[in-house]
């Protein structure tokens, strides 16, 4: 029986070593094309050292390309807005819907449930012309306010506050405690776990998103991260060393974000309130 088991494991890591494997060639190879030349790339020949180590291709997007910089805090500003103002909008919606009693509370469960269903692409048109109307095409608050509520996650706090210990949530009303002093002092910072796994995702949504950027912003001033490595790209020409330079400057905060909630991650997925 041990043996079984122990070439059941044996069998389990191997297999998950060659997909780390696998998934790590791509970034390894664009992390050693970020110090190549553009000739040394477009040659053909697959090397993960570079013949000419180079770098100027991070000098050219940061010093030459003067709105590089403008399209890396554009994406911080508007990824870290979106994500804190998730946290707090789909966490209130989620206690409200897991603990409070209100007329039309099953409705618009139902109407979130329902959006859920609904592909983002078929709001794209709707959310340009409203857009539009409001004059809010190329501002930071186009880019914003769509965005700062996700009823995924109003669904995923929602489980997660149906299975938090309501006795902690009573003798903090016993204690003199509101209603929203109760959410922000007592239930918020024990959620830790599902607003880290919330934080990841919506960051990394925001953070990656192409489209929206796309329709809403026509100035560069105004550009994100994704739409901008899309100037490095011409017709006829596609500057690959200064892609994946910028790739790697781009893949950096996503990075620093999960190793940061790493410990909550696994927790905030499995939806338990207790601890």
């Amino acid at each position: 029986m041990k043996k079984k088991i122990g070439f059941g494991k044996a069998l389990l890591y191997t297999i998950l070593v060659l997909y780390a494997i696998i998934t790590l060639i791509p970034f390894l190879w664009a992390l050693s094309s970020s110090f190549k030349t553009l000739e040394e790339i477009v040659s053909g020949s697959i090397n993960f050292i570079p013949k000419n180590f180079t770098l100027d291709n991070y000098k050219q997007i940061f010093v030459e390309q003067a709105l590089f910089p403008r399209w890396l805090l554009n994406s911080v500003f508007i990824a870290v807005t979106v994500t804190a103002l998730n946290l707090i909008f789909n966490s209130m919606a989620g206690y409200a819907l897991a603990r409070l009693r209100f007329p039309g509370k099953n409705t618009l469960f139902m109407i979130i449930l329902a959006v859920l269903m609904i592909p983002a692409q078929v709001t794209m048109i709707p959310n340009y012309l409203i857009l539009k109307q409001l004059g809010w095409l190329n501002t930071y608050q186009g880019m914003i306010v769509p965005a700062m509520i996700n009823a995924t996650f109003i669904f995923m706090m929602r489980q997660f506050f149906i299975n938090f210990p309501k006795e902690l949530e009573e003798a903090a009303a016993l204690d003199g405690l509101s209603r929203i002093g109760t959410f922000f002092r007592i239930v918020l910072p024990l959620a830790r776990p599902a607003l880290a796994a919330q934080a990841i995702f919506v960051f990394m949504g925001s953070w990656n998103d192409f489209m929206r950027p796309l329709i809403i912003l026509s100035d560069p001033q105004l550009f994100t991260l994704p739409l901008g490595l899309n100037s490095f790209k011409g017709q006829y020409i596609s500057y690959w060393n200064y892609i994946m330079a910028a790739s790697m400057v781009f893949t950096l905060p996503v990075l620093v974000i999960y190793a940061f909630f790493n410990r909550y991650f696994i927790k905030g997925i499995s939806f338990t309130g207790g601890k």
